[in-house]
């Protein structure tokens, strides 16, 4: 744990923690990576795109840390095991998951087959799986602590059109956040997720213009306040509440889902 600039411990302090994040090749992972560096944490960083992680890890580094880029895709099995264990060796024991990998499509339900809706559900549940279980067992062979950190959306607690598959997935994320926050606690492993609302990433602009140019947006979500911030928020903003979770200060706190939304989700 670090030391504040009066010479006390920071519980927020991340000093010589390891964190691994997927999905972290850019948007809200890459800036939970270059948050966890700047804190003074180690970082793994995995993602399909190798040229993506291998940035991410250079700009980490520019933070005085030790940074290791991990491509590889999280919906396999073989993939993850080889990540943890390339993690773990070169930059030490993993004290934090985040578990940020995940797409979006949107698609109208009834025009949607069946293989296209399953598919999408495990692009958003399978590297969470895979990922804390293979970390979890680590830590329970090791009799070490750690914090999970799940990337969840507010879509899996309301009805928004177009993408059923997604809302499926994420509120699945938050279901297994509580689940396995009671079946890990007793080894000591917290198990937290944000659930990011309209942030301003590729990923908001999936369907080839960004949501915050639409006039529906700046009608509804800006002009009537229906985000009573009145605007999207930033991969910095969800970025914050992520390492919260992450950090020593939330050894008390499991089992909670925490909007990151400006609000939103308090005008539903």
């Amino acid at each position: 744990m670090g030391l504040s600039a009066g010479g006390r411990e920071c519980p927020f302090s991340l000093d010589g923690q390891v964190v691994l994040v997927t999905g972290a090749g850019r948007g809200i992972g890459r800036a939970v990576a270059l948050g966890a560096a700047a804190l003074g944490a180690h970082v793994a960083v995995m993602a399909r795109t190798a040229a993506q992680v291998r940035e991410v890890a250079r700009q980490a580094e520019a933070y005085g840390v030790h940074a290791v880029a991990l491509p590889g895709d999280v919906r396999r099995r073989a993939d993850v095991e080889v990540a943890v264990e390339a993690a773990w060796s070169s930059l030490g024991p993993i004290d934090v998951l985040v578990n940020n990998a995940g797409a979006f499509e949107a698609h109208e339900f009834l025009a949607t087959p069946y293989e296209k809706w399953r598919g999408l559900v495990e692009d958003n549940l399978a590297g969470a799986f895979h990922c804390t279980q293979v970390v979890a067992a680590r830590w329970v062979r090791a009799r070490r602590a750690g914090r999970v950190v799940n990337v969840s959306s507010v879509n899996g607690s309301f009805g928004v059109g177009w993408s059923s598959a997604y809302n499926v997935a994420k509120s699945a994320i938050d279901e297994l956040t509580r689940t396995w926050a009671v079946e890990l606690a007793p080894y000591g492993i917290v198990v937290n997720a944000v659930a990011p609302g309209f942030i301003d990433t590729a990923m908001a602009r999936a369907r080839g213009e960004s949501d915050f140019e639409t006039e529906a947006f700046r009608r509804f979500y800006v002009g009537e306040r229906r985000i009573p911030l009145a605007r999207p928020g930033t991969p910095e903003e969800v970025a914050g509440a992520v390492l919260f979770f992450a950090s020593p200060a939330c050894r008390y706190v499991t089992g909670q889902v925490l909007a990151v939304d400006g609000g939103l989700s308090i005008t539903y």
